[in-house]
């Protein structure tokens, strides 16, 4: 399980919570309409948030997407 304070796109100061709280408030099925989205900008400043995590570590925004998807966030 992620921590929901882990900060997951770090260009934009977006921790797993507040990327999880936009999706849910605004009703996004796709990832494609989540990084789309202008209300809460995030990886549009690098890759890494949408590849394998800033840290290497496989924390990125599709997986928060999941995890939300999933329930467990």
């Amino acid at each position: 399980m992620v921590d929901k304070d882990t900060e997951v796109c770090v260009c934009n100061s977006l921790t797993a919570e507040d990327i999880a709280k936009c999706i849910k408030e605004h009703d996004l099925k796709t990832l494609e309409e989540l990084l789309a989205q202008d209300f809460l900008p995030m990886a549009d400043k690098c890759e890494s948030c949408k590849d394998e995590g800033f840290h290497n570590d496989g924390i990125n925004i599709p997986l928060i997407f999941a995890l939300v998807q999933k329930g467990e966030l």
